[in-house]
């Protein structure tokens, strides 16, 4: 193999498909990128077994060939090379190594051959639709901040996405929770998406799937079997297994009956829980809200460091509620909304409770009450 390349192109690619190796791995060949040059093209290629990551480049290939070499080793040697530089992969004979220059550097690398790399992305993919860029991206940053990282409940360590009808509409749905918090978004369904299986997209797809969809232009092709999600972003394709569980039946977690209605400012709000919260020592400590007569009170005491409150204007006409919240999940929600105002559908203090931008809003949120 010999082939030349642009060090910026190459730069690029490699920062995508790198960050899915494990830089701990017991599998040699798992710490390496595999690169294939055939027909003015450089194809880049990295996998951990759950997750993999290919992207095209154009390049100037003298003799086809593939070869895999150390992911992070090469990433950070493309880094070093000065702006504009050209970059040359070679291998040479039987001698499991490649040699790369660049002006009057030269580096050889150890490697290994090809056939022993893994192919995640063998294999049928039944269903397949296109979905618009910023939907997708939406649908997962919205979603994002709830899934779980408790090993335990594996199935709720990923986003769901399935269709199904919503007023009357064919909707894609992500939802995703941890037991404290819920985040249900949803698009219009994109055509020929109906019918399409629920699935579990695990968190690491999830991630990377967010970096990579603005390489995508306008669409993302989206390709699934009973157990792989594949995404073609432009000139990345990102193949990953699916989690093999059953998502439980969220529907029955978002409460239908809460008749109270708090309208609060979105900014003012979040910045007060901030502010309050610098009190409490421990991830899991609560605020209070106190809301009685157009006034929310906000309240954090810690018996180590003190106590702290703030008191801010809302809308707000039931009775009189005392509820405690976690301060962080409370930020976590709010930034999520779009809105200048947050709508909390309240019930009583040992109920869930539904956070919106305004009635009726695509994104909603489910959060768990606390002692307080």
């Amino acid at each position: 193999m010999k082939v030349t390349v642009e060090r910026a192109a190459l730069f690029r690619s490699l920062g995508h498909v790198h960050r899915v190796v494990e830089r701990r791995t017991t599998i040699p060949i798992l710490s390496n990128v595999l690169i294939r040059a055939e027909a003015g093209e450089l194809s880049l290629r990295a996998t951990d077994l759950d997750l993999e990551v290919t992207e095209r480049l154009g390049a100037d290939v003298s003799q086809p060939g593939a070869i895999t070499v150390p992911a992070y080793v090469l990433y950070d040697i493309v880094r070093k090379l000065p702006d504009g530089a050209q970059v040359s992969l070679e291998t040479t004979g039987d001698t499991g190594q490649v040699t790369i220059k660049s002006g009057r550097s030269r580096f050889t690398l150890q490697a290994l051959p090809e056939t022993d790399f893994p192919d995640l992305a063998a294999g049928e993919m039944g269903f397949r639709f296109k979905v618009v860029a910023g939907e997708l991206r939406r649908l997962i940053e919205k979603t994002q901040f709830a899934i779980s990282t408790e090993e335990t409940r594996y199935y709720l360590n990923g986003i769901y996405l399935h269709t199904l009808e919503s007023g009357g509409q064919p909707v894609l749905r992500a939802v995703a929770t941890d037991g404290h918090r819920l985040a249900r978004v949803e698009t219009a369904a994109p055509e020929g998406s109906a019918g399409m299986p629920g699935v579990i997209v695990p968190r690491k797809a999830v991630s990377e799937i967010i970096k990579l969809v603005d390489e995508a232009g306008e669409a993302v092709e989206v390709e699934l079997s009973p157990t792989k999600i594949r995404l073609t972003m432009g000139p990345v394709v990102l193949t990953s297994k699916l989690i093999d569980g059953t998502f439980p039946d969220y529907q029955r977690v978002i409460p239908s009956g809460n008749d109270k209605d708090l309208v609060v400012d979105k900014a003012e709000f979040a910045a007060a829980v901030d502010r309050v919260s610098t009190i409490s020592s421990e991830r899991g400590r609560a605020v209070k809200l106190a809301i009685a007569d157009r006034r929310l009170t906000l309240s954090v005491t810690n018996p180590d460091s003190g106590s702290a409150t703030e008191e801010i204007e809302v809308d707000y006409d039931a009775a009189p509620l005392d509820i405690g919240f976690n301060a962080r999940y409370l930020l976590d929600i709010t930034a999520q909304l779009e809105g200048d105002t947050a709508l909390f559908k309240l019930a009583d203090p040992g109920s869930p409770t539904l956070v919106q931008d305004r009635e009726g809003a695509a994104a909603l949120y489910v959060l768990m009450p606390m002692r307080v």
